[in-house]
């Protein structure tokens, strides 16, 4: 980026449009709004129920009424959208992961009755099998191997049932190749055109998963790593290449994942691609500010709106954030 001309100071003086809240709004480059904002929700079996997720605090895994009155409030303070994540049963988890593509799995009965109560919303569903996989892994595993087509078949089938329970977008995570084909051929073969597709096209093998994987009850199960499929964090153009890829194949909206230490490459492939980009500010991020805000060591609402501007800064059209409810009060000016 070229360096633009200014005269020397004292002809130039910085702090001249930093010396009044109005003059400093009326020259700033970003905005931040409750319209960016995605909220990723922990749903859970059983009524009337929101168990605290112990390493997030503050984070709840909700049953379905109370995910309804959630999404209640999420509308009235601006966001558009949410996106769900499972606390499978442990019993319900197997080798073959077909608690998946269940038709009345958690997902697509939480997925019916927010679109039932709050049409106006809209509901992202992840694909991935983990949640379901009695292995903890996003594909099934035969000989500690991930298999990757006979995954895609599977992916296949569990957003088809998403789709026809309400979903809006397709969110695959999972990282097999050619899964973004697959289910945009099942989609429409099967009726579903308007369906979007969110691909986690980079997807990264990160340390910051942790918390998300106790949410879910995939912690626990999960045998050895993911860096078989999930992306080596030393790498960058390798991401140019797997959006290309997700693009040609039909994705609608990229996702970059995970959000703050990976900022080059939310950047990077805004820039170069121009199609609609998210961002997720995952689990171990909003722990760490979390954590360090309860000790008193950092200001929450300052950090948190510092971050997510971050994300604007560095090109994110959306961004996925459990801090979303919070954030959106704050730009609402409410308490």
């Amino acid at each position: 980026m070229r360096t633009p001309f200014a005269p020397a100071y004292p002809a130039t003086r910085m702090r001249r449009v930093r010396s009044q809240p109005w003059l400093r709004g009326l020259v700033q480059e970003n905005t931040l709004s409750a319209n960016d904002l995605i909220w990723p929700v922990f749903v859970t079996d059983g009524e009337n129920s929101a168990a605290p997720v112990v390493s997030m605090p503050g984070v709840e895994r909700l049953s379905i009424d109370k995910l309804v009155d959630k999404a209640k409030q999420a509308v009235k303070l601006g966001i558009p959208a949410m996106a769900l994540f499972p606390y499978t049963d442990p019993a319900l988890k197997t080798p073959d992961a077909k608690e998946a593509w269940n038709p009345e799995n958690l997902v697509c009965r939480a997925v019916r009755a927010v679109k039932s109560a709050v049409p106006e919303i809209g509901i992202i569903c992840d694909v991935a099998l983990d949640p379901y996989n009695s292995d903890g892994h996003d594909g099934l595993v035969k000989n500690g191997q991930i298999l990757n087509d006979e995954t895609v078949e599977c992916l296949c089938k569990q957003a088809l049932v998403q789709v026809e329970a309400g979903c809006d977008i397709i969110a695959p995570s999972d990282m097999m190749d050619g899964r973004v084909a697959a289910i945009r051929s099942a989609l429409d073969e099967n009726g579903f055109q308007h369906a979007s597709i969110l691909s986690y096209a980079a997807k990264y093998a990160s340390g910051f998963y942790g918390p998300f994987r106790d949410a879910v009850g995939s912690g626990g199960a999960l045998k050895g790593d993911k860096k078989t499929y999930q992306m080596n964090p030393a790498n960058a153009t390798e991401a140019i290449r797997e959006v290309a890829l997700d693009l040609q194949e039909g994705a609608d909206m990229i996702m970059i994942k995970p959000g703050m230490p990976y900022l080059d490459i939310l950047k990077s492939v805004r820039e170069h691609f121009q199609v609609p980009t998210f961002a997720y500010q995952v689990s171990g991020e909003y722990a760490m500010l979390r954590a360090a805000a309860d000790h008193g060591w950092l200001d929450y609402d300052q950090v948190v709106m510092e971050s997510l501007m971050a994300f604007k800064r560095a090109g994110a059209d959306g961004i996925l954030t459990y801090s979303a409810l919070h954030a959106a009060r704050l730009l609402n000016h409410q308490d």
